[in-house]
């Protein structure tokens, strides 16, 4: 007589489990990668927009070379805004966090977004709906068990606010949704975009211990749904809180203290100090 023995073991949970795990290890490879890469090439910015700085008082009055120095210096500082994007991605940006009336805040953004696009397209979501479609917004409460983040690595349980963004456009293919948080990565032709605006975002909700996720399919559109963590005390309303007034420019501050300039990249180091020096001071380099 002959016996077969089967046993039968259901591993869906954990290839899930495997695939967040894989995914979340290559975001944080790329993660590191890029802001290795960006903090690099933030210093080398930072020299030369420095060196902008002081070069554009030796040239005053010299109207062609001043606009020469304007040109390169907004140059500069658009490549310095890139960098600052990868930082966020990377979490190597610090944030100023601090607590916000969601509604009010998106209130705000709305109206600007109305005025400035019309109502009924806006930015990605206007290349997908390009003849036009509906933009939701919508908040609400939610809460993550401790069921859901065991199945979600990079999820702590608790209280959030849901910030749920959806448009009625043309969808997003699966492979494209498995790379879209992904810097420099976009399916808009060359000239048309970065491919850090989804990633800076996934930086800033990761960085404010949140959680980004999109939906989408072909031929109905898309949501994404961020998760933020619900403050414990009284918002501070930050978004409706009128900012501190401008304060007028000075004339260039003399000191005579001696400052000392501490940085491991030599160029930048040497920046600084022709800085300090300009303003007045006496600088000592290490």
């Amino acid at each position: 007589m002959q016996y077969v023995l089967g046993v039968v073991e259901d591993v869906t949970e954990r290839k899930q489990l495997d695939d967040q795990l894989r995914q979340a290890q290559k975001m944080e490879a790329v993660g590191n990668l890029t802001g290795g890469i960006a903090h690099d090439f933030n210093n080398l910015l930072t020299v030369i927009i420095g060196n902008l700085d002081l070069l554009r008082e030796d040239v005053a009055g010299h109207v062609e070379a001043e606009q020469k120095i304007d040109t390169i210096a907004q140059a500069a500082e658009r490549g310095a805004d890139l960098t600052r994007h990868m930082l966020m991605f990377s979490r190597r940006q610090p944030l100023q966090a601090e607590e916000i009336d969601v509604n009010t805040l998106i209130a705000g953004t709305t109206r600007l977004l109305s005025r400035a696009l019309g109502g009924n397209i806006a930015i990605n979501a206007r290349d997908a709906m390009p003849t036009g479609g509906a933009l939701t917004i919508a908040t609400r409460l939610a809460h993550f068990d401790a069921e859901y983040a065991a199945h979600h690595a990079e999820v702590a349980a608790g209280a959030y606010v849901l910030i749920a963004i959806s448009d009625t456009g043309t969808g997003i293919p699966p492979d494209v949704v498995e790379r879209i948080f992904e810097p420099f990565f976009t399916t808009k032709p060359t000239g048309q975009g970065t491919g850090l605006g989804l990633s800076m975002v996934y930086g800033f909700i990761r960085q404010s211990g949140g959680h980004i996720k999109v939906y989408s399919e072909v031929g109905y559109g898309t949501t994404f749904k961020l998760y933020l963590p619900l403050a414990t005390g009284p918002a501070s309303n930050a978004a409706a809180r009128p900012s501190a007034p401008r304060q007028p420019a000075t004339a260039r501050r003399v000191g005579n203290q001696t400052i000392l300039a501490v940085e491991d990249n030599p160029d930048l180091r040497a920046t600084v100090a022709r800085q300090l020096r300009d303003l007045g001071y006496r600088a000592a380099r290490r």
